[in-house]
C-alpha cells in the first residue's frame, strides 16, 4: 500500500487550479454526506435497528473506511471520525425535518455535487484521480482534512 504522503501528493497533482480546489472544498464533503445519507436510508434488519437507530449501512461504510484511514494515519482517522459524527447528526436532523425523504434529499445533493466535481476538473484540465484508481474516492476527504491539520499546526 502506498504511503499517505504519496497518495496525497498524487491526488494533489490533479487539484492545482484554485477554482477546482474551491469546488472540492464544497463538493467532497457534500458527496460524503449524501452518500452516507443514501446508505443510511437503506433499510436494515429489524434486529439491528432494535440495537440502535444509529446502526445502518452508512455507519457500516464509515467503519470500513475508518479501517483504511487508520492504516494510513491514526490522527487523520480520528479527524474523520469527528467529521462523520457531525455528518451523522446532521443526517438525523435532515431525516426528521426535511420535507422530502432523506434518500431524495441526498440523491439531489449527490447528483449536483458530482456535476460540480466534473466541472471543476474541466476547469483544471485534468481527469479526476479516481478514474485512475478508485481508492482516491477515499483519499479526497483526507486530502482536505490534511490541509486543516496543517493550518492548525497538527501533525498527521
Amino acid at each position: 500500500m502506498a504511503s499517505l504522503s504519496a497518495l496525497l501528493s498524487e491526488y494533489g497533482e490533479s487539484h492545482q487550479n484554485p477554482t477546482n480546489k474551491l469546488v472540492h472544498w464544497v463538493c467532497v464533503p457534500l458527496i460524503m454526506f449524501s452518500l452516507l445519507g443514501l446508505l443510511w436510508a437503506v433499510p436494515v434488519p429489524a434486529a439491528i435497528q432494535r440495537i440502535s437507530p444509529w446502526l445502518n449501512w452508512g455507519t457500516l461504510v464509515m467503519v470500513l473506511a475508518l479501517a483504511y484511514y487508520v492504516r494510513l494515519s491514526g490522527r487523520l482517522a480520528l479527524g474523520m471520525v469527528l467529521v462523520w459524527v457531525a455528518m451523522a447528526g446532521t443526517l438525523h436532523l435532515v431525516a426528521e425535518l426535511a420535507i422530502l425523504p432523506l434518500w431524495a434529499v441526498c440523491l439531489i445533493i449527490f447528483a449536483l455535487t458530482w456535476v460540480g466535481q466534473f466541472w471543476g476538473h474541466k476547469v483544471e484540465g485534468k481527469k479526476p484521480s479516481f478514474l485512475k484508481d478508485l481508492q482516491f474516492l477515499l483519499i479526497g476527504p483526507l486530502w482536505l482534512l490534511h490541509f486543516v491539520y496543517r493550518r492548525l499546526g497538527w501533525s498527521y
